[in-house]
């Protein structure tokens, strides 16, 4: 279990990082990406290990920590300007 966790945290570390070299005008601070993509997976991990069990689920486990992690940094992506401006009502 400690491994699944120290490799979930760096799979989420490592997207956090590539997603903030990706967009990074569309995020909000560095430091709260990283954090959330370090967290998600954590938090992806724990959830997984306690669905599968223990027993040899240990690629499946870093599979469910990556998609709460991208699922999480997901929810920081702001909108573009043009984009946001041609979907208001009054346009």
């Amino acid at each position: 279990m400690l491994l699944e966790a120290l490799g979930s945290a760096l799979l989420g570390l490592a997207l956090a990082w590539a997603v903030g070299l990706r967009m990074p005008h569309r995020l909000p601070s560095r430091a709260l990406v990283l954090a959330t993509g370090v967290i998600g997976a954590l938090f992806g991990a724990f959830i997984t290990h306690n669905a599968l069990g223990a027993a040899g689920h240990a690629l499946t486990t870093l599979v469910g920590a990556l998609v709460l992690s991208a699922a999480l940094l997901s929810l920081l992506i702001r909108p573009t300007r043009g984009r946001a401006h041609r979907l208001s009502p009054n346009a």
